[in-house]
């Protein structure tokens, strides 16, 4: 497996430039440990999405335990997410925060849409790269 180059360090001062699975989207995200609770921060545009920077080890460790492809199901905070997604895992109540892995009301969701990537460029994860219905592994 290749993980995917990025530019960046991952720093507000060099974020990395990554994109969506699909690969339609360009975005930047960068890691802000000075926040409470540290942030990943990923900029789309001139939206900025906030979501627990221990979403990167605690995704891990599930996808590490469950031992399969998991589907993304990326999905707006507005509405419903797939059962059995990783989208769907980053808003449970029984995940390891007790819900939302977002920090931002009303840009909560998307996480399947922009945590994959970075832990793609991490060396965390196997990422699918297809038009449609993308699925991420541990590696």
């Amino acid at each position: 497996m290749a993980t995917h180059e990025a530019e960046g360090k991952g720093t507000r001062e060099s974020p990395w430039v990554l994109k969506t699975p699909p690969g339609k989207s360009e975005y930047v995200a960068y890691r802000d440990e000075t926040t409470d609770p540290p942030a990943l921060v990923v900029i789309v545009g001139k939206t900025e999405l906030r979501y627990r920077l221990r979403c990167l080890t605690d995704l891990h460790d599930m996808l590490k335990a469950r031992g399969v492809w998991v589907a993304l199901g990326s999905a707006d905070e507005q509405k419903p997410a797939a059962d059995g997604t990783v989208e769907a895992w980053g808003r449970a109540p029984d995940n390891p925060v007790g819900g939302w892995y977002g920090l931002k009301k009303g840009l909560r969701g998307r996480f399947a849409n922009y945590v994959p990537p970075v832990m793609e460029v991490l060396g965390l994860a196997e990422v699918e790269h297809e038009a449609r219905n993308n699925r991420m592994r541990a590696v």
